[in-house]
Parts: structure tokens; sequence; C-alpha cells
């Protein structure tokens, strides 16, 4: 086996979702300008945001109010990672996991994390922030030399799980603190729908009417300019070269989640853990989750994943603005 095929493997949710308008397409390209029927002008950005694949898709008269505000996302982008990256050294959460706590985190840190805290205790503990410890597990076991389909011991998964609580989290506007040694937080299964929510209000504080944002979750601001839903794809999880369904949203949010988003091993290992047991969560094959804000579709996605079927109904139930698709292992669905 080459290097390339031992590294972790990727499928970004780019590849899961494929975005359509009422007759639009989001092309592969940097910004860029056409005509959408007569007016309004449509505008498109392509770029990233905490290592996803990030896309713009703005409507309004007069092109260039829509190009300033995609230069004005561009820096809040900049300034949110510097929050939420565990790519960047200097980032809030990256120095929070560093040193077990944070002084003067910033409201938005904040804000992510009461909304974990939330869906933490509605999914009885299936939505934890505090996996990293399992992550740095997995991701160094997997990418060592030869180890794509080897074991991870027993011992090790327990130690980790050990370091996974989030009711270990003090929260607060002055300071937030680790209570155990060795925790870490990941904000990855949040904290892009966070970001996608931001930037939608931002765009509907500037004036826009119509926009679909994704910033690793989808949200639609309004409708297509034509009055019609944008309409979204979704790709068959066990055959990803064919469309499973596609769901329309006015004003809403979108957020799946699946294994098959990033696998750690031909075995089936992938990156979204049970926190309870530390392995990799397997009791459906993915969860969509359509809700008013990009933030609870998101964790909802991740929690409804991790606990499966018979859980679901407790935990979207908390949520009645909410509703969700199931995949089962057997290809089935169910809708809540």
């Amino acid at each position: 086996m080459n290097s390339k095929q031992r590294q972790v493997r990727r499928l970004t949710r780019r590849n899961a979702l494929k975005i359509l308008g009422s007759a639009i397409g989001l092309p592969v390209s940097i910004l860029g300008v056409r005509n959408f029927a007569s007016s309004p002008m449509l505008v498109q950005w392509h770029g990233e945001a905490l290592g996803a694949e990030a896309s713009l898709s703005l409507w309004h008269p007069n092109p260039r109010v829509a190009r300033q505000a995609v230069i004005m996302i561009g820096s809040e982008l900049r300034r949110l990672e510097s929050i939420f990256s565990l790519y960047q050294t200097d980032s809030e959460i990256l120095r929070l996991n560093k040193e077990g706590k944070l002084s003067l985190p910033s409201r938005e840190f904040v804000e992510v994390l009461d909304v974990s805290a939330k869906i933490y205790n509605v999914s009885d503990r299936a939505f934890d922030p505090t996996i990293q410890p399992l992550w740095d597990l997995y991701s160094k076991h997997f990418s060592a030399e030869r180890s794509n389909n080897a074991t991870l011991e027993t011992e090790r998964i327990v130690a980790a799980c050990k370091l996974v609580s989030f009711a270990e989290v003090e929260v607060g506007s002055q300071a937030i603190n680790f209570t155990r040694k060795g925790m870490a937080l990941s904000l990855n299964g949040i904290a892009q729908g966070y970001i996608t929510d931001y930037i939608t209000d931002l765009l509907r504080n500037e004036g826009f009417d119509n926009a679909m944002v994704e910033m690793g979750e989808t949200r639609a601001l309004g409708a297509a300019p034509d009055g019609q839903p944008f309409i979204v794809n979704l790709m068959n999880p066990i055959q990803p070269s064919l469309i499973d369904r596609s769901v329309s949203l006015t004003n809403e949010a979108l957020s799946v989640s699946g294994g098959y988003g990033m696998l750690f091993s031909e075995r089936g290992a992938h990156h979204i853990f049970d926190p309870l047991t530390g392995n990799s969560a397997n009791r459906l094959l993915d969860v969509s989750v359509i809700a008013p804000s990009a933030v609870i579709a998101d964790g909802l996605s991740t929690a409804i994943y991790v606990a499966g079927e018979q859980a679901a109904k407790n935990i979207i139930g908390s949520y009645p603005s909410a509703r969700a698709t199931l995949t089962r292992v057997d290809g089935s669905t169910i809708q809540l």
C-alpha cells in the first residue's frame, strides 16, 4: 500500500451534498457574476472555512454591493477561524486545549458552548464536544505506517474515553476551564453551523434577501430570486455517485452527518465517535436535519447519528421546529 493510500481518506460535505438553486448550480470557480433572469445579479464565491469547502451565492441588483459583502465576509471568516480553528496554533480553542483554561473567551466561543451544552443534555451525552482525545488517538494510530487496518487496542480507547465529558467543562464569560487534565475540545460538530448562521445573519443585516450560504453546513436566506425554494440534492450514503433524495429550503438550514465524511481505515473507523464507547458510531448510515438555524441542524445531526434511531425521537422532539431523516444500515429511511 503506498503512502497516499495510507493517508486518512476524506470525503467532504461538498461530495455528500449537491446544491441547486431554482435553476442554479454552483460552479467550481472563484468570484463570478452572471445574470439571473433580469434582475438581481448573482455573485458567487468559493473558498474554505474551518478546513471545509465553503461557498456563497448572493443575489443583489448591484453586483458591486455583493462583491463588497464578500470582502467583508472574508474578513469575518478569518476572525471566526481565529476562535474555532484546530489548525491555527494561536486560536482560542487550541489555546484552551493546550493550557486547560482560557481567560476572557470571545462571545462567539461562549455562545457555541452554550448551544452545545443543551444538545449534550437532550442527547444524553451522544453529542459531546470533548471527543478531541479520541480524534487524536484515532488519527495518530491510523496515520502510522502499516496501521490502516490495524486494530486499535481497547485499553487505549478506554483511556481516551476517561478524558471525554462535557460536564467537566466550566463555561463563563470570564473564563473557560477543564476540570480534568488532558481534556480537549473539538467543535467540528457544531462550529461550522454557527459560522453558517453568522454569515447568513450578516448578509440579512446588510440588506440581502436571497442567498445560499455554505460554510460546512448549508443555510438558505430567503428563497431563490424567482420565488421558488432552493433545492438541495442529497447523495446516497451507500453509493455517493447517486442522488438519494432532494429537499427544499426557504429560510432554513440543512446539516448531514455520516461516517463516510472521513474514514480512518478500510474497516470503517471514521470521525464521528460515540463518546460512551470510544468507537466510531455505527447505528445509522447518515442523518440529515433541517432546522431554522444551521448551528442547531449541525449539532442535532451529529447527536442523532451517534445516538441512533431509538433515541432520535426524544432528541428531535426537544426542537419542535426541526425535522430529521435517518438512513438505517439497511438503506431504508425514516422521517421524524
